[in-house]
């Protein structure tokens, strides 16, 4: 069996205590490398591969502490770092006792993670115990303070780091019913913990109950994101993939951009039509219209588009880039495009345009033009539209005006 202590780690020497500064950059690609490092080895060798994997969960909030992580950055990329790390420990080989020490150690660095950065190791508790019996055992270790914490009666609430890692263990043991008497002594509903409540009723295979519970769990503080999430994967492992669809799927699946959730939904619901899709979405942001016109480009819903880009504003940069991008593949949409991108400069929307944005939209479009052989009428559809321009110092009349003239 490989041992860790005839093994050197390129991260190790890389992950000293305090060794960051403050830039978080150096860092996040230092965690990528370990993970990389580490998941190689373990393709070769799990038994190794998780202990390195242990080995820099151990190392990782130490070496962090200084790094600032006020942007969220380095949170985002430890969080990544442990969900793609977790199946390394949690699928190796490893006999009790081996396990059981990797297990000792992880549960040390937890307790001593301040900040934290490794919490959501708890979360992943029962998964890196292996197999129910060992998690049963850390279940019995951990439930009696969990129970203390949460028996305070209305109103109070005693912290205990072990809570979530806990309630992991009970669901991995399938000990489902003492993971809903744990949570019926909470005195408020936290999501964070509830969310193994729906697990555990999900694992009974009482699916409405559980949504009944996540639910219920709704409030001002919670996640209503994470929450749709849960009910919607409940709906579709139940099969009632219309019923997820109609309740969750536009809760559950957004993400930072309209386009990427539009995406996420298509991708997850392949039967529907992506006009319904996209109709759907409309409607369920009023006012906002214009933002969808990248998803429906992006389904080939070229009418959609234009009409959704003229209904309310839409980003002139967002439009220049639909002009130059199909200038060529299909130039009539590309004209209406580069003319709503000149509609909303002149009307003064759009996020630090400058002089080069007006000329980049104005190039565009008559170039779709030029394929298309309208140039005479779009250039005069464009002098129109510029002529009319009344918003603050007439910016766009003032870049484009000389070139109008000449008709160049």
């Amino acid at each position: 069996m490989s041992t860790e202590n005839s093994y050197k780690w390129g991260f190790s020497a890389r992950f000293r205590k305090g060794c960051f500064g403050w830039r978080s950059d150096p860092a996040i690609l230092r965690i990528k490398e370990a993970v990389a490092e580490i998941g190689k080895v373990a393709r070769k060798d799990q038994i190794l591969g998780a202990m390195g994997a242990v080995l820099f969960l151990e190392k990782l909030s130490p070496a962090l502490e200084h790094v600032d992580s006020s942007s969220g950055a380095i949170g985002t990329a430890v969080n990544n770092a442990i969900e793609k790390l977790t199946p390394v420990i949690a699928k190796a080989p490893a006999d009790d006792k081996l396990r059981h020490q990797w297990l000792e150690r992880l549960w040390e660095a937890v307790q001593v993670d301040d900040i934290p950065y490794i919490e959501q190791l708890t979360d992943q508790w029962g998964e890196l115990c292996g197999t129910s019996r060992t998690a049963s055992i850390w279940a019995d270790q951990l439930i009696g303070t969990v129970r203390m914490a949460w028996s305070g009666g209305p109103g109070v609430f005693g912290y205990f780091k072990g809570t979530s890692a806990c309630l992991s263990a009970l669901l991995k043991a399938g000990r489902t019913g003492e993971i809903l008497e744990l949570l019926a002594l909470m005195s408020y509903k936290a999501w964070h913990y509830r969310k193994w409540g729906v697990k555990a009723l999900s694992a009974m295979g009482k699916n409405d109950e559980a949504l009944q519970y996540a639910e219920d769990s709704r409030g001002k503080n919670e996640s209503p994101y994470e929450i749709a999430r849960a009910c919607e994967e409940i709906l579709l492992s139940d099969r009632s993939v219309e019923e997820a669809y109609r309740r969750y799927a536009i809760e559950a699946n957004r993400k930072s951009t309209h386009l990427a959730t539009f995406r996420a939904i298509a991708q997850k619901y392949p039967h529907k039509n992506p006009r319904e899709i996209l109709n759907d979405l409309v409607g369920n942001s009023p006012g906002e219209e214009g933002k969808w016109f990248a998803a429906a480009k992006s389904a080939g819903l070229y009418p959609e588009a234009l009409e959704l880009a003229n209904r309310s504003p839409c980003d002139p940069k967002t439009l220049t880039r639909a002009a130059r991008d199909m200038a060529e593949t299909e130039p009539l949409f590309a004209i209406e495009a580069g003319m709503t991108a000149l509609k909303w400069l002149v009307k003064g929307y759009g996020y630090e345009v400058t002089g080069e944005d007006v000329t980049s939209a104005y190039s565009n479009t008559m170039k779709a033009a030029e394929t298309a052989r309208r140039m005479p009428e779009t250039l005069e559809r464009i002098r129109t539209l510029v002529a009319g321009e009344v918003y603050g110092e007439r910016f766009v009349s003032k870049i484009l005006g000389n070139t109008l003239k000449s008709g160049l």
